[in-house]
């Protein structure tokens, strides 16, 4: 079990109190996350929620009323549980999703999950709505890197050649593709997947925003540790059919945006979060190659 911060006690009873009455909880226990501290409250009168507070340094990297305007669009489809509260610095107080189970790359590998995720992913694609929340991969990308740049963190040694061919392979998914806009979550760790029975939830919309939805199937087959089979599979699932060449190659093209752009947040956070943030930035730089080679072979 993760050290409850002290200093975040009084926010929790505040928000308690203001926003339910009352602050008479029976305990609380810390969730995971990893830059925001995140708890898991159980009320005097039987009642759970969880409280978020926002981490360090997250008000350089996230819009949080963009945040707050696709978490309700997510409550109104269904697919993250009941929010009572969103504050203008990111605090947040939702009803706590009872007998969770916090999916893992292992429990993944399942048919049924996978079948659960695309549903959700069809639900949220293909609702029609336009949040006005952007989600520019590029954009936010050239933002990192100035934020890496004014804080003197180190960058690979050959990342302007890594970055080149990454170009490389935007520019020829833009012109045969032209992937189309829609509300998507864009950091679906498998964290952020809850299960309670035979349901599914999604959670955490920090980093959701109008993108090409294919980011979002791409990334859960990089966490869940995916291999061409159950890439198939879930690609199967979500497009309604079997994948063509086309779509293997609008695929693995995210992976390689999904990784290029986290290992620049990882980048961004080792002044914050030290060794474990380069180590994972490392990883996922290393894995970005290896699909760049991979979408260049194919």
């Amino acid at each position: 079990m993760r050290e409850i911060v002290k200093e975040d006690v009084p926010k929790i009873e505040k928000l308690l109190s203001d926003v339910l009455g009352s602050a008479e909880y029976s305990a609380i226990e810390r969730l995971g996350g990893l830059t925001n501290h995140t708890y898991h409250v159980s009320m005097k009168d039987g009642a759970e929620y969880v409280v978020r507070i926002p981490g360090e340094g997250t008000e350089e990297m996230i819009v949080r009323d963009d945040e707050r305007k696709s978490t309700e669009l997510a409550c109104r489809l269904g697919v993250d549980a009941k929010m009572l509260f969103f504050g203008e610095d990111g605090t947040k107080l939702t009803e706590y999703i009872k007998d969770a189970v916090t999916m893992s790359a292992e429990a993944f590998h399942d048919d049924r999950r996978v079948r659960l995720a695309a549903q959700i992913y069809r639900r949220i694609h293909d609702c029609g709505e336009d949040t006005g929340v952007p989600f520019e991969v590029f954009d936010m990308a050239a933002n990192y890197e100035k934020i890496i740049a004014d804080q003197n963190v180190p960058m690979f040694a050959d990342y302007g050649e890594q970055k080149s061919r990454v170009m490389r392979i935007k520019e020829e998914i833009d012109r045969t593709v032209a992937p189309k806009k829609v509300p998507c979550h864009n950091d679906p760790l498998c964290e952020n997947w809850v299960e309670s029975g035979d349901r599914l939830y999604l959670i955490d919309w920090e980093y959701a925003g109008m993108n090409d939805g294919m980011w979002d199937v791409s990334d859960v087959s990089i966490e869940a540790g995916f291999d061409s089979e159950w890439d198939k599979k879930l690609l199967t699932a979500y497009l309604g059919r079997e994948p063509s060449v086309g779509d293997l190659r609008h695929f693995l093209a995210n992976k390689i945006y999904v990784d290029f752009l986290w290992t620049l947040w990882a980048k961004t956070r080792v002044p914050f979060d030290g060794q474990p943030m380069e180590d994972w930035a490392q990883e996922r730089y290393a894995r970005m190659i290896e699909n760049i080679n991979a979408f260049e072979a194919l």
